[in-house]
């Protein structure tokens, strides 16, 4: 199997995302202009969407139980996983009835419409949520290298303009720093 870094959930996650706020977006639409075709592509994103879900969710889980992490970012990661799940879930079901119900349908009901725009509502919470996981605490991505001047003072990768702490010709070099490792003693996942 391909190497993804840290795991495959990155790759997963944006299908998902994709594929069911699309389905939410062509379920309105086709409910207010009342055009079988978008419903019907509405219906393939939600089905291919919920198929792909699963292997976000698993993908999730084990990324769950194997970044290094510290307290606070495993609050934020238990937080994005909470909703998760709940998101998925409700997918799922939005999935299922869809199946059971609307195969040949040429309409939809409102109340389906409603859950699955209440259902992408849940999903930007959680995929906001995953977001603080990655950009505010580090989780599941590699640092940058740190640059060194001739100097040996850590430089920034400014290219073309001074902060007056680094000489004019000092030439970075790269670095790479030691990854904390964080044990996961004490951590119920």
């Amino acid at each position: 199997m391909i190497e993804i870094i840290p795991n495959w959930h990155p790759i997963f996650v944006h299908f998902t995302i994709g594929l069911l706020s699309i389905s939410a977006l062509f379920y309105l639409v086709g409910a207010v202009l009342k055009k079988e075709q978008l419903l019907i592509v509405a219906r393939w994103n939600l089905w291919i969407g919920a198929l792909i879900t699963i292997g976000t969710v698993l993908a999730g889980w084990y990324a769950y139980n194997t970044v290094n992490h510290d307290g606070p970012s495993h609050a934020a990661m238990t937080d994005h996983r909470n909703w998760a799940l709940g998101t998925a879930a409700v997918f799922l079901v939005l999935a299922l009835w869809a199946l059971w119900k609307q195969r040949g349908a040429k309409t939809i009901s409102l109340v389906f419409v409603a859950v699955i725009l209440l259902a992408a509502g849940m999903l930007a919470v959680t995929g906001y949520k995953g977001g603080e996981v990655v950009y505010r605490h580090g989780l599941g991505v590699m640092r940058m290298p740190e640059m060194r001047g001739d100097d040996g003072h850590a430089s920034h990768g400014h290219e073309g303009h001074e902060h007056g702490d680094h000489p004019k010709d000092a030439k970075p070099e790269l670095e790479m720093p030691t990854q904390d490792k964080h044990d996961h003693e004490g951590h119920q996942h």
